[in-house]
């Protein structure tokens, strides 16, 4: 199948994305809009401590106007490896840092509108290492023990997207290597 992009053109330039729209010929020869967020890429984290607790943020999300609770994320910044930006939004969103990083998964949040790619990493051997969050975030930590976490998941308890795929991959590793 081809799809030729004929035209594209920047919409909006904004703080977090930028949306374009291109004109699309199809295979059938036929001519579509679309609409597309341009999104650098961003990281999700599943902080691990000793005792098998998960640490999520609960913070308030506006295009909901619900609190949601949520694994540690963020955004990448220009030409920033995924790796350090995990490590980097770890201790500001949660004030820990950690002394293993393991990449657990990685996805499309949005294919039909969204070039965002996630990069899911689990965080182990947390340790103090404070970093200032940003400033527009009001984030609470709370700790949850792995089996209830993923119950919460079932139950519709936890609404983000990357927070599920997050938990998906790690309940894909057995138990006792979650902790390493």
């Amino acid at each position: 199948m081809s799809f030729e992009t004929i035209r594209s053109e920047k919409k909006y330039r904004g703080k977090a994305f930028d949306v374009r729209q291109d004109q699309v010929r199809l295979p059938d020869g036929q001519t579509v809009s679309l609409d597309i967020i341009d999104h650098v890429g961003a990281v999700t984290l599943i902080p691990v401590d000793e005792n098998g607790m998960i640490w999520f943020v609960r913070q308030y999300r506006h295009a909901t106007g619900k609190l949601l609770l949520e694994l540690p994320a963020g955004t990448l910044e220009s030409g920033e490896q995924p790796e350090a930006c995990a490590l980097r939004e770890l201790r500001e969103e949660t004030g820990v840092a950690c002394k293993h990083l393991q990449k657990v998964g990685e996805f499309f949040l949005a294919p039909g509108y969204s070039t965002e790619y996630m990069h899911i990493f689990k965080a182990t051997g947390l340790y103090p290492d404070p970093l200032p969050g940003d400033p527009d975030e009001f984030l609470s930590i709370e700790k949850i023990p792995l089996e209830q976490a993923f119950q919460m998941a079932v139950k519709g308890e936890i609404q983000d997207s990357k927070s599920l795929v997050g938990l998906f991959f790690l309940r894909a590793i057995p138990t006792p290597a979650v902790l390493e």
